[in-house]
């Protein structure tokens, strides 16, 4: 027999598995042909590699959005990955806005208080920039990498074995069938023997598979480590990125007085109170350079004493309606708290003019 011979043979006999597989199947799904079921504990292991493999793309994927929100910048590294390449280094969100900081810092004065702020904060987004980079390495190496492991190893290996797994139940289910319908001596002996050897080879492989797929509780707790590694990680970034900003807070706070560092609520809603509201003055705390800032905790002494003070105005203000007063930085007004305004306003009065003024954008003097 030439190897010409032997190869139209093989590919006889593969189509022939092929049909009856085949019909067999077809049959099944018809109602027409019984079905070996498999047993309960395998069929467990089964479902349970499924939803694992379900739930660790699911995981991955979503992961993978986390640390990088870019979609084609994921396309990009999945691409360099799979031709074996590293991808080129980028800058990443936080970096470019530091920089952008920075270049805007400098242009507008490094001795200016804005300029200077800006430089600080840059610096800063730089920094969290970092520690973003190192986050998205470290939990690629501990926690992506041995997740795609398995989902293109482990998965994979089982899913073939599932499958051959599945071509043996419908040889032994299609020799069962020809056994039955066997009639002549000779066709069933043969169909007996062919019942043997099926069912041998049915579990033979249904012992491979649930080998296989016993191995998915080692998978669930070595991924547990891996989970553990991910939140360390996450642990120590979010850590790096509240000490940067403290620092940063400290910095501009050494920089600036407290009152500069908020000035986005000036809105309230309480009604502004009459003029013959009671008056509740102030005496807040003073600094070594006798100008006492605006902050929450002044302004309580304020409303706790009786009085007015004087306040150097910081900023410009445009009055919103005829509640307020409006206000132009450097001159010096007076103050007083007035009961039942909220706590971000007090009373202003210049002259004869009077109305509603943000703390914010006060210094009060001594």
């Amino acid at each position: 027999m030439n190897i010409m011979d032997f190869n139209v043979k093989k590919l006889a006999a593969d189509a022939g598995t092929f049909l009856s597989r085949a019909v067999q199947f077809t049959e099944e799904k018809l109602g027409q042909a019984e079905k070996t079921e498999l047993d309960a504990h395998l069929e467990n292991l089964l479902s349970k590699a499924e939803c694992t493999k379900i739930w660790t793309e699911k995981i991955m994927k979503q992961t993978e959005v986390l640390l990088q929100p870019n979609p084609n910048a994921r396309i990009e590294e999945f691409v360099y990955e799979k031709l074996d390449r590293k991808a080129p280094s980028r800058i990443n969100n936080p970096e470019l806005l530091g920089q952008y900081m920075i270049d805007a810092g400098t242009e507008f004065g490094p001795g200016t208080a804005y300029g200077n702020a800006l430089i600080k904060c840059g610096e800063t987004q730089k920094r969290i920039g970092t520690a973003d980079r190192e986050l998205i390495q470290t939990s690629a190496l501990n926690f992506l990498t041995p997740l795609r492991n398995f989902i293109e190893g482990d998965y994979k290996t089982i899913s073939k074995e599932r499958k051959l797994l599945q071509n043996k139940r419908l040889d032994l289910d299609a020799a069962k069938t020809r056994l039955k319908k066997a009639k002549a001596a000779e066709t069933r002996a043969s169909s007996e023997q062919e019942l043997r050897i099926t069912q041998s080879e049915f579990d033979r492989q249904a012992e491979i598979t649930r080998l296989l797929l016993e191995g998915i509780s080692s998978t669930h707790a070595h991924h547990l480590r891996c989970l553990n590694d991910f939140v360390e990680a996450q642990m120590t970034y979010y850590a790096q990125c509240y000490q940067y900003m403290l620092d940063l807070q400290k910095q501009l706070g050494r920089c600036f007085p407290s009152n500069y560092h908020c000035n986005n609520n000036q809105t309230s809603v309480a009604p502004m109170p009459s003029a013959s509201s009671n008056v509740i003055g102030s005496s807040a705390l003073t600094s070594t350079s006798g100008l006492v800032i605006a902050s929450p905790s002044n302004l309580v002494d304020l409303k706790e004493c009786s009085g007015s003070r004087k306040a150097r105005v910081l900023y410009d203000y445009d009055a919103a309606n005829s509640s307020e007063l409006s206000l132009l930085a450097d001159e010096v007004i007076t103050v007083f708290s007035v009961v039942g305004m909220d706590s971000d306003w007090l009373m202003g009065e210049r002259g004869n003019q009077k109305g509603r003024v943000p703390i914010t954008y006060l210094e009060l003097l001594n």
